[in-house]
């Protein structure tokens, strides 16, 4: 018999990694929901755009991602926690979303976007989140 970390059988880990959301996701809808509220429009995903920014306001030339604080490294204790389990794959993986991240945001940017990047953690204070996305469209 080998010696397993994981809690789960193979097949229950795979269809609950499966559930794991890419777009729509709870934060993401928050997002969406507080910029229509301001009375901002956007198209999502486009993926013409280098990393498929989660909110597009093409005539302001601004991409919004909206990134979950483990999936994406974030420096909050949420997204500096490592799992116990295949540590190995996990910090990899982060390390490689994080340099996606990166080249996605710089390539924006020297094609004359701005980029926002918005954490998971930062949804807790919806009123600072509102503020923020306010003085983001103002600039814009």
């Amino acid at each position: 018999m080998s010696a397993r970390t994981d809690v789960f059988e193979p097949a229950v880990r795979s269809a609950v990694m499966r559930r794991v959301k890419g777009r729509d996701t709870g934060p993401e809808m928050k997002v969406r929901r507080l910029l229509w509220a301001l009375g901002a429009r956007y198209r999502l995903h486009r993926k013409d755009l280098p990393g498929s920014p989660d909110v597009v306001m093409a005539g302001r030339r601004l991409a919004i991602f909206v990134h979950g604080c483990f999936w994406h490294g974030h420096d909050c204790a949420r997204g500096a926690r490592t799992p116990k389990s295949n540590t190995t794959y996990w910090t990899a993986k982060v390390a490689r979303n994080r340099a996606r991240d990166a080249s996605a945001a710089q390539a924006l940017t020297d094609d004359g976007w701005q980029v926002e990047t918005i954490w998971e953690c930062e949804m807790k204070d919806e009123a600072a989140l509102r503020a923020r996305l306010a003085g983001v469209i103002g600039r814009c």
